[in-house]
């Protein structure tokens, strides 16, 4: 039993590693797509990062990224630069791609 002792821990490891991952890529994906936001808002310097809190505030509300969407859309609409929400799902899943490789190469 000592090897599938082995064997379950370590897939055990490997799924917390992965989740792990995951959490962080999602958070800086969405500190990313915050940015893009505050930009098409307007926003800058402090007023643009609260914002970008704000939003990775909303990435726990709603499932897989939806209270993100939701914000950002209604935000977007408020103003000029009206964007719907398949271009900024669009936009979350290319930040996702970058936020994963910039933490892989970070280790």
């Amino acid at each position: 039993m000592g090897m599938l002792d082995e064997r379950e821990r370590a897939f055990e490891n490997l799924f917390a590693h992965d989740e792990d991952l995951r959490f962080r890529a999602q958070i800086r994906r969405n500190r990313m797509i915050g940015r893009w936001a505050a930009a098409r808002l307007g926003k800058s310097g402090a007023q643009a990062e609260a914002y970008v809190a704000e939003i990775v505030a909303a990435g726990f509300e709603g499932k897989r990224g939806e209270g993100v969407v939701t914000r950002i859309e209604a935000d977007l609409a408020s103003g000029t630069h009206a964007v719907d929400a398949n271009e900024i799902r669009a936009k979350m899943a290319t930040f996702l791609v970058e936020a994963v490789e910039e933490l892989r190469k970070e280790g």
